[in-house]
């Protein structure tokens, strides 16, 4: 099965968490999906706990399972621990760091940004949204997509960014920590 490309809304509902981490999904129907959603919640196994929390992080990042699979064989290979190691390999995705960078809205708007071209990686186009990002990489929009409406939507909305970004906004210019 391929990168899940259906509502967002009935997954963010189905595992109780945003996934796209604004918190409108929950606010207006707080329960799951379907006929049963507000009556029939059972208690979970372990295992269960563990398949929602991983199916979290998929859908949050937008990956497949085989794409999922190969970050968490390449996080067990690094030294330290295994989790922080997952989540250092997810949040350097290049996607992740448009969205976190704040020139797109949502982590599906930043991949598409990246597939069609409009991000640069050290003066290089890079359309891959997978692309591993490394500390020091200068990440920047296109010369030709500086006045893309996305990018201006998204940046009219003032967003905390991380402490492993830094961020020129002048220059549109973000480095990656």
């Amino acid at each position: 099965m391929s990168r899940y490309t259906g509502p967002v809304y009935k997954k963010s509902r189905r595992l109780g968490f945003s996934v796209l981490e604004n918190g409108k999904e929950l606010a207006k129907r707080p329960y799951a999906p379907g006929i049963h959603g507000t009556s029939r919640r059972k208690k979970s196994s372990e295992y269960g706990i563990q398949l929602e929390e991983k199916q979290k992080l998929r859908f949050m990042y937008g990956l497949s399972e085989k794409q999922f699979a190969r970050t968490f064989e390449r996080a067990g290979k690094m030294s330290g621990i295994h989790g922080e190691n997952l989540l250092k390999l997810l949040e350097s995705r290049l996607d992740n760091i448009v969205y976190r960078m704040g020139l797109a809205n949502t982590r599906r708007g930043a991949r598409q940004l990246v597939n069609h071209g409009h991000i640069t990686v050290n003066g290089k186009k890079v359309d891959i949204p997978s692309y591993r990002v490394k500390p020091g990489d200068v990440i920047a929009i296109k010369e030709n997509s500086s006045d893309h409406k996305g990018i201006e939507i998204a940046l009219a909305n003032k967003i905390k960014r991380p402490d492993f970004i830094n961020y020129d906004e002048s220059k549109r210019i973000g480095t990656y920590v």
